[in-house]
């Protein structure tokens, strides 16, 4: 009985490898672990989430820019998600555009809502005039 189960796995090792070296969809020769990229939070939108005033102030001033995109989000969208309202003032002072919306499709109006950003909610409805 045990020589089966040994013969069993080994024939499915075999054929498993067999397998693998016929699977012709990867044409990369990267390590497995090296295959996806990881998906990850900017620096600038961390600084945002963590109410760091004073990074941001420091990023902008390096020039970061203040619409740009990271996991499908405008830094602004972090900030009303996160309620930082006055990270948002300044975001609105150096230029971000409220009407950007996420990759998912939402309002940053929308963030504040589902997130219950009153403080945030009260400055994006001032800066739109609504």
């Amino acid at each position: 009985m045990r020589k089966t189960f040994l013969t069993f796995a080994m024939a499915c090792l075999v054929g498993t490898s067999a397998v693998m070296a016929n699977d012709t969809t990867t044409t990369t020769n990267a390590p497995a672990f090296e295959m996806f990229n990881a998906v990850e939070l900017n620096s600038f939108c961390k600084a945002i989430m963590q109410g760091d005033l004073d990074t941001v102030k420091k990023l902008i001033e390096l020039g970061e820019d203040v619409n740009k995109k990271s996991l499908g989000m405008t830094p602004a969208i972090f900030a009303a998600r996160y309620n930082k309202a006055e990270i948002l003032e300044l975001l609105i002072d150096n230029g971000a555009n409220l009407k950007i919306k996420s990759d998912k499709g939402y309002s940053i109006k929308k963030y504040a809502e589902l997130s219950n950003a009153s403080d945030a909610l009260r400055v994006i409805e001032t800066a739109m005039g609504s």
